[in-house]
Order: structure tokens, then sequence, then C-alpha cells
């Protein structure tokens, strides 16, 4: 009898009983990136700890971020807002298994998240005929059928993510308006109520923090989740950049939102604009990188600030070992950074990443 693993997977299929893959089948990558070659198409790409490629898979637009299933090596590679496709990716085989479409009258936000087993997707989405956020429910079982959808808790739902060991959702409400027919025109700002939302995963808002009002233009993005359920967000300021609060936020359930920021002339470097957020490894810091100033500062995680570092254009940041990060580039670059500022240029592609690194 010819022992072969397509003989061994064909038994295994007709027993009804086929092996699970892993993310160490495809390669074991660390991290996912959406990223625009030179020749201007649109990838999803794995990246390994040391920043190199893995694999590469095309998208048929720009991508903004990427989900990736707690178990099995698929990721979910959303569109850019106001983008209306995300791509179900066997990185395995390197190839799309499924496509998720918004429905008529929303997009996506370019961020998702999956439950704690990974039977269920949620989406960030905008409502956009009537101004609200909503979160789609899609069951992975039942070959990507859109089987919910729930309110956000406000307008302008840009990430999403999960406590961690519970399927506790978080939301970043940015509170910006926009609609499809003005592009990415930001229609409500005198009057933007951003949020962050916890909300269970059949829609039930368990507590809701806002920035003091005389911040209501600073517009919560982007999220860090810690393991020990410690959230971070980075921030918009909407106003005149030289008027810009503090564009990293900290919050724990059952407390008030904690703002921090560097010293005037650091925090001006940062031009009013949170690109990405993430803990450190051992979650002891956070860092916030700003690709309009080219910087990433560094605080602790009581949110004194530590130190920061110039590099072009950078935005994505993810967790390395210890005290570290890995951080992206539109220039093509994989660095770290820790949290003395000791930077090591890990690797170059002749690529941009786009603004988020997503460990899986």
């Amino acid at each position: 009898m010819q022992s072969t693993r397509r003989g061994f997977l064909a038994g295994m299929m007709a027993a009804g009983a086929v092996p699970a893959t892993s993310w160490a089948e495809a390669g074991n990558p660390a991290y996912l990136a959406a990223a625009r070659d030179s020749d201007g198409a649109y990838h999803l790409a794995g990246l390994a700890g040391d920043g190199a490629g893995r694999f590469s898979i095309p998208l048929p637009g720009r991508g903004h971020a990427a989900t990736a299933h707690p178990k099995h090596p698929e990721a979910i590679a959303f569109a850019r807002r106001p983008g209306t496709f995300a791509l179900v990716i066997d990185c395995l085989a390197g190839r799309e298994i499924a496509r998720l479409d918004a429905p008529e009258g929303r997009h996506f936000y370019g961020h998702g998240v999956f439950s704690q087993d990974g039977n269920l997707l949620f989406t960030p989405e905008n409502d956009y005929d009537n101004g609200v956020g909503v979160i789609g429910v899609w069951d992975r079982r039942a070959h990507w059928d859109r089987v919910g959808a729930f309110s956000s808790g406000g307008t302008g739902p840009h990430e999403i993510s999960r406590l961690p060991g519970q399927d506790v959702l978080v939301v970043a409400n940015g509170g910006i308006e926009t609609h499809p027919e003005t592009g990415r025109a930001k229609l409500n700002i005198p009057d933007m109520r951003p949020n962050l939302s916890y909300i269970t995963a059949n829609g039930h808002l368990l507590e809701q923090v806002e920035p003091p009002v005389a911040d209501h233009m600073n517009s919560l993005r982007h999220l860090a989740v810690n393991a020990d359920g410690l959230v971070a967000c980075a921030l918009q300021w909407q106003g005149d950049r030289f008027d810009a609060p503090a564009l990293l936020a900290i919050h724990r359930q059952g407390r008030a939102l904690q703002f921090a920021m560097a010293s005037d002339t650091q925090h001006l470097q940062m031009q009013a604009y949170g690109g990405s957020v993430s803990f450190s490894g051992d979650g002891s810091h956070i860092a916030v990188t700003s690709p309009r100033g080219g910087v990433v500062q560094i605080f602790d995680r009581e949110g004194a600030f530590l130190t920061q570092h110039s590099l072009e254009d950078v935005c994505g940041a993810a967790p390395a070992t210890g005290t570290g990060f890995i951080v992206t580039t539109g220039t093509g670059e994989v660095a770290e950074i820790d949290a003395s500022g000791k930077y090591q240029k890990l690797s170059q592609h002749t690529r941009q990443w786009d603004n988020h690194l997503i460990a899986i």
C-alpha cells in the first residue's frame, strides 16, 4: 500500500476526520501586513519575526489591515475605507477561498476580529445613509454567511478588538461621519462624539467611555489590547494640529480614559496623528506611531513618556520580544525598536507597507 501524505489525507477524509492545518504549516509567519508593490499591485504579506517574507497573496485593491484566525492558517484582508471587500485567504495554499461583500448601504473600515473560538468574524461597518456604526457578524462554519449585525455604540467604528479569553468586543468609534458620495470627507466635525465601547458578541453594550467634551474632536481610531485586558488607543485630532491634545489613551474597564503625551516639542512632531498602537511583547510598554511626523513614541503602561525614534513614513506596529516592537514603513522597511529607543533594521522590501502590522 502506497504510504503518501495524499493517500493518508484521502483515507482521513473517507473516515470523516481531516486533520486541521495550523499556522506552522504556512511557514510560521509572525505578522500580516498589506502592501503596495513597485508595479502598483496590492498584496497581503506574511512576515517572519525577523522581517523576512513568508507569503504574498494578491488583493483586488488597496488593503488596510487584516485579522488572523486564532487556530487555522486563514486571514481576512480588509479593503481600505471606504472599501467594500474583505477576502478570506488560505495562507497555506496561497489563494482566496471566499469574498465577503459589505451589504448595500454599508462599507468596511479596514479592520475585523474573530470570536475566541474562531467561528465568527466581526466587522466594523458604516451604515452611511443613517450615519451610524454597525458591527457585522459572519459565520465561518456556514460558508461565511452573514448571520447578524448590531450597533457599534457610535459613529465611525474604525477598529475592533477582543478582550483576551472572552468574547467581549472593544470598539473604537471614531465619531466621524462619512459618505461614499463625498469620498473620505468628514461631514460632522463640529458635532462628532468619539467613544470606546465594550460590547458582547450578541450586541449588548456593557460600557462606554468618551474623551472630555473639550476634546470631542479627538477621534479614537486604533486599538491594542494587552493580555491582562488593558486597552491602548491611538487618536487622531481633527482640529488645528498645534492644538492637538494627547494622542494616546489608556483604559481599563470601570475607569475613565487616561491620556498620555510627550513634551510639547515631541508631541508636536506627531502632527496630531496616531497611526497605529501596540503593546510590547511583555506588555510593559506602549508604542504609538505617526507616519505624518515620521516618529515612534514609546510610553510605559502607566502613560509615562520614555523615548521616541524618527523613521520616515513609519506606521505599522506590533509586539516583538521583551520590551520591543516591530514597525513597518511606507519605504519598505521592517525594523525593531525597544523601550530604550534602541533601533535595529531587520529587512528592506521593494514595496510600501500599509498602515498596520498585525501579530498572528
